[in-house]
């Protein structure tokens, strides 16, 4: 959601911002619309006053016996009465309209991010480790002998169809381990509160966040009205909707373990093997509410806090700065994590961190108090996996794997395992 009043005072800046993500001007048309609104309100509160004015005058013809004033000043009123209750309706309409179309025009980029069409166009700004070398071929996770017994999308698919998974065994428990191991990391060391949310929300919380209302094919919902979250950002950020928060209690830094849901429309054809891309998945979700001084220095923060643990467990990655063609909806800025995958022989995203300004905060109407006083301010959103709980196994398992079908695992994951450190090509932990 933008200020309407800042695309007003400058509308050009408005353009510019939405150019670098190679979209056309839209200030005339919320101009136009915006213009054509305050017109009907002005011309309605003129109305009002005009038929103020007559009521008073027609009391005071009636009181003096004048009833040809009276009848024509009360048919005056009468007209005026209807004019006004058409004007507002059509302001009404109007700013519905407007209201419609600002909720559809994706976040402004800050000035830093790099132009750009796609994820061809961003720009890698680190690196850390460096890809394994391997004596044999090294394969894709579901291809590993010893992933095999513990990773069915053949009961998946009798179950619930397509781009579903069971997992079993030594990969359950590598996977339950690893969203634990992160949990405590983000907790213990990084300061984040945690937090258990549900995993169906309002409409209204899924605007909040600007997955509605124009991306609802991208989620489930159910046929009570409720939506399956595509990532608890939608729960963990709407804890502050519509509420005013002291400036002390900022920033809120929560961290969230969720079972997470998405359709996946529009990528039919794309990563249809392994569990790469699947409709249900888990992830462990950062988000934090700050104020409009903090947000940048935050998101590099978030940032770190999600490396953190690729390097915990040893794996080899990048971090991109996104183009402003590849960013995501609500964003300003995005640093995605790509993880190594030798399986593939390139990098894939593994987090995605993003800072969103106030955008989400005006969509919910979260505001925060200045201690120093003045009037409220909204607050600041940003989110980030810390990780994808299902790539990570991907990356943990194809980046271990050695020639006989076993992984060796990341030390870190030990002692969520009971001491067993690696993967058996039989599918059991040894």
């Amino acid at each position: 959601m933008h200020d309407i009043r800042a695309i007003r005072e400058n509308p050009a800046a408005f353009d510019a911002a939405l150019s670098l993500r190679n979209l056309a001007p839209v200030s005339p048309e919320i101009l136009s619309l915006d213009a054509d609104r305050r017109s009907r309100i002005s011309a309605a509160e003129a109305a009002q006053a005009e038929q103020n004015r007559a009521s008073k005058e027609a009391g005071a013809a009636k009181g003096r016996g004048d009833e040809a004033e009276f009848e024509r000043l009360r048919a005056f009123v009468t007209a005026k009465k209807e004019e006004n209750a058409l004007l507002q309706a059509e302001a009404a309409a109007l700013d519905a309209k407007l209201a419609e179309l600002l909720m559809g025009i994706p976040n402004l980029p800050v000035d830093s991010v790099p132009p750009g069409a796609d994820e061809n166009d961003n720009v890698e700004i680190r690196r850390w480790g460096e890809p394994g070398r391997f004596d044999f071929t090294p394969k894709e996770h579901f291809e590993i002998e010893g992933v095999k017994p513990g990773m069915d999308f053949e009961t998946a698919a009798k179950l619930s169809g397509s781009r579903f998974v069971v997992l079993q065994k030594g990969v359950a428990r590598i996977h339950r381990a690893l969203a634990q191991m992160m949990l405590d990391l983000h907790v213990d060391q990084h300061g984040l509160t945690e937090t258990w949310t549900p995993v169906l929300v309002l409409s209204k919380m899924m605007e909040g966040t600007g997955q509605l209302p124009k991306f609802g094919e991208d989620s489930y919902q159910t046929t009570e009205g409720w939506w399956l979250i595509p990532t608890s950002e939608v729960t963990l950020t709407n804890t502050v909707n519509g509420d005013l928060v002291e400036h002390a209690s900022l920033p809120r830094r929560m961290v969230a373990h969720s079972q997470c849901f998405r359709s996946e429309a529009g990528s039919a054809g794309r990563d249809t093997s392994g569990m790469l891309r699947q409709h249900q998945f888990e992830k462990v979700e950062m988000v934090s509410i700050t104020d409009t001084e903090n947000g940048l220095a935050e998101h590099g923060r978030m940032t770190r806090c999600a490396e953190a643990v690729l390097e915990k467990l040893g794996l080899p990655y990048r971090t991109m700065v996104l183009c402003g063609g590849d960013m995501g909806f609500g964003a300003r800025i995005t640093h995605d994590l790509e993880v190594w995958l030798p399986g593939q022989d390139r990098y894939r995203e593994i987090s995605s961190v993003s800072y969103c300004g106030d955008f989400q905060a005006r969509r919910m109407n979260a505001r925060y108090r200045p201690e120093a006083g003045g009037k409220p301010e909204f607050v600041h959103t940003l989110n980030g996996s810390g990780l994808a709980v299902g790539r990570t196994l991907i990356a943990v398992l194809e980046n271990g794997q050695q020639a006989d079908g076993s992984v060796i695992l990341p030390e870190a994951l030990h002692p969520y395992l009971g001491g067993k450190t690696r993967l058996g090509a039989d599918g059991d932990l040894v």
